[in-house]
């Protein structure tokens, strides 16, 4: 006898025909839109209180982009609060794909309305640069900017980051998108029973995340910074978002806070679900997962590579204690796609130039805030290139397939290879665009490359750390804010939902 399907969040209730309408099936991704848009225009109202008793120029940009995105928000909740609620599984992608563009969107509405005076492709660029915490910026003069805005461009960086981290964790291997599954938990099933356990790992993620950014406001604050300063790299340290306060990036602190910023940053592209364990008890399960071995190994010795590079090429005397300080801080911001500089390491020299180029296709671990291809997907490749050559030498051999002690199924491989295909097709047709607005190769390359894998600045002299994206044609902007937004998505996500066949089906 065939088992019933559970009644629960994912299943349609009895009675109710979800082929009556299509629109039916988006009742409950309006309503969680909804709520968000609500949550979001709460975070809008916090620049002007944190600010209060100071001068908030651009209060009304505020006051009327939450009005606006308040409004909305409410209606839609209105408007579906007597709908079905129920969740179908394939409309989980509809959500996670719909909810970042139109946060994206309307977390611009500050920058548009504000007295900056910029464009909508600006505004929209710097709105989905700080949601999908890439960093990239088309602003300048930060150094003398309104605070409110620059502490907007942080809340929306730490608000993108423990978004990622809930994606990673609940949603994603739960679509089985980009080998993801490998990650799945007993909670990223979304069944009545493991309803209880998603709500426990969500509160110590939420938890852990608060902690971690309560711990670098006050520790970059005791080590030189002003408040202001410490309250918003605090924020994008964690969140491996890169949003400074200054056109210098982090090059105006000292080597001491490079150092606190290094540690920051590693933290926040670790899997956080780990961290969780490790509070409960589960003692030493961080540094037993493979990719964070791996991504460790990469922080130690590229930069010592580098370090030992810069002093053979050096024309001038060479500072071994702070130049290893500065390479290991720079790697570390592009290795965790955090975006941070603290000095302009493309001109550090040719080897430099192509090892950051491909570092920044790394990214942090899986369940992290960071960006990139993530460290697992270059072990799986390193794993089915052992099977292959192993095949090779004993055809007849009884191989397995195992990553941090689960069995890699072919399901999962195929996953990842259709992911790093599109990744690399995307790369391939973005540059492509890029290139026919008159941008130079290196420009086109690593701006579409960037964007994919949320670093934040590329390479070279017009976007590269010392430039931004300001000169670019408004045009670039829009298909590079597309191209942010579809690398946090893990790309499949998107491609999914732009599919003909998925709404057929």
């Amino acid at each position: 006898m065939r088992k019933p399907e559970p009644t629960g969040i994912l299943t349609p209730s009895p009675g109710i025909s979800w082929l009556e309408h299509p629109l039916r099936n988006l009742y409950p991704v309006i309503f969680i839109v909804s709520v968000m848009f609500v949550l979001l225009s709460i975070f809008m109202t916090l620049p002007v209180i944190l600010l209060a008793g100071s001068e908030t120029p651009n209060a009304m940009a505020f006051a009327e982009s939450a009005a606006i995105v308040c409004g909305l928000g409410i209606f839609g909740m209105a408007a579906t609060y007597s709908k079905p609620r129920d969740l179908k599984p394939r409309y989980m992608f509809v959500l996670t794909v719909s909810s970042w563009f139109i946060i994206a969107l309307f977390s611009s509405l500050p920058f548009y309305l504000s007295d900056l005076g910029i464009s909508a492709a600006d505004a929209f660029f710097e709105g989905t640069s700080g949601i999908t915490t890439t960093g990239a910026t088309v602003l300048s003069g930060l150094d003398d900017m309104d605070r409110d805005l620059l502490i907007w461009r942080s809340i929306l960086q730490w608000i993108g980051g423990i978004g990622i981290i809930g994606m990673f964790v609940a949603v994603l291997p739960f679509l089985r998108v980009g080998g993801m599954r490998l990650f799945a938990t007993e909670s990223s099933e979304w069944t009545d029973k493991a309803l209880p356990r998603m709500k426990t790992l969500s509160r110590g993620l939420l938890v852990v995340y608060l902690v971690f950014s309560i711990i670098a406001v006050i520790t970059y604050y005791f080590s030189g910074m002003t408040l202001f300063d410490a309250f918003n790299h605090g924020l994008t340290s964690i969140a491996t978002g890169g949003f400074s306060t200054s056109d210098m990036s982090m090059g105006k602190f000292n080597d001491l806070i490079l150092m606190e910023a290094t540690l920051f940053m590693i933290i926040g592209s670790l899997p956080f679900f780990l961290f969780v364990r490790e509070m409960h008890g589960q003692h030493g399960v961080l540094f037993r997962d493979q990719q964070v071995r791996l991504f460790l190994a990469i922080l130690f010795f590229v930069p010592l590579l580098l370090t030992l590079y810069r002093w053979m090429v050096s024309p001038v005397p060479f500072d071994p204690i702070h130049n290893y300080a500065s390479t290991l801080f720079n790697v570390t911001s592009v290795v965790t796609t955090t975006g941070y500089a603290s000095e302009d390491y493309s001109a550090w020299g040719p080897l430099a130039f192509v090892l950051f180029f491909f570092l920044m296709f790394v990214g942090g671990c899986s369940g992290s805030t960071a960006g990139g291809m993530k460290i697992f997907r270059f072990q799986l490749s390193l794993i089915i290139l052992r099977e292959q050559l192993m095949r090779l030498l004993h055809p007849r051999a009884v191989l397995t397939r195992n990553y941090n002690g689960r069995a890699v199924s072919d399901e999962i491989i195929s996953s990842m290879i259709a992911y790093t295909f599109i990744f690399l097709l995307c790369l391939l047709l973005i540059t492509i665009a890029l290139a026919a607005m008159q941008l130079d190769f290196v420009t086109a390359l690593s701006g579409a490359l960037t964007s994919l894998t949320n670093v934040g600045p590329g390479l070279g002299d017009i976007i590269g750390p010392a430039g931004n994206f300001g000169p670019l044609p408004d045009a670039a902007k829009w298909v590079l804010s597309v191209g942010m937004l579809m690398g946090r998505l893990e790309i499949l996500s998107v491609v999914i939902v732009l599919s003909p066949a998925f709404w057929r089906s």
